[in-house]
């Protein structure tokens, strides 16, 4: 099945280069890879919110930890491609947030995902609710 996130426009991306380590021994890119990209893009967005990881688990006692991912793996990166990643938040819950994400190769969808991030408490790991600031910030567009 299909995830309908192919043609989704994302607000926020960012670039990635695939280097060696990145890839298998025909210098294609190994499947656990894209997530490792997805995963820097939704960091990278973070940050250009004013949002650094390491300040919400220490000030706030926050983490983001991914709950569920789908990925549809359209086409192969190859060694040295430069790839754009991209970012959408679908919905921003209590405690959780749904992404949209594309890998590119230029025009060419190469990953299609959906990934779900929860809120846990950094000290135990438990669910805990976003709060109104985090809410705010991670809106929706209209």
């Amino acid at each position: 099945m299909a995830i309908r996130t192919r043609d989704v426009i994302c607000p926020f991306t960012i670039k990635v280069r695939v280097y060696w380590e990145d890839t298998d021994a025909g210098g294609v890119v190994y499947h656990a890879a894209y997530v490792r990209f997805l995963e820097r893009a939704r960091t990278e967005w973070l940050r250009s919110l004013g949002i650094g990881q390491e300040t919400l688990r220490d000030v706030e006692d926050r983490v983001f930890a991914v709950r569920w991912m789908e990925l549809d793996f359209l086409k192969p990166a190859r060694l040295d491609d430069e790839l754009e990643v991209g970012v959408k938040v679908e919905t921003a819950r209590h405690a959780s947030m749904m992404f949209q994400q594309v890998i590119r190769r230029g025009e060419e969808v190469l990953i299609a995902a959906r990934v779900k991030a929860v809120s846990l408490t950094a000290s135990e790991f438990k669910p805990c609710a976003l709060t109104p600031e985090l809410l705010t910030k991670f809106k929706v567009p209209e």
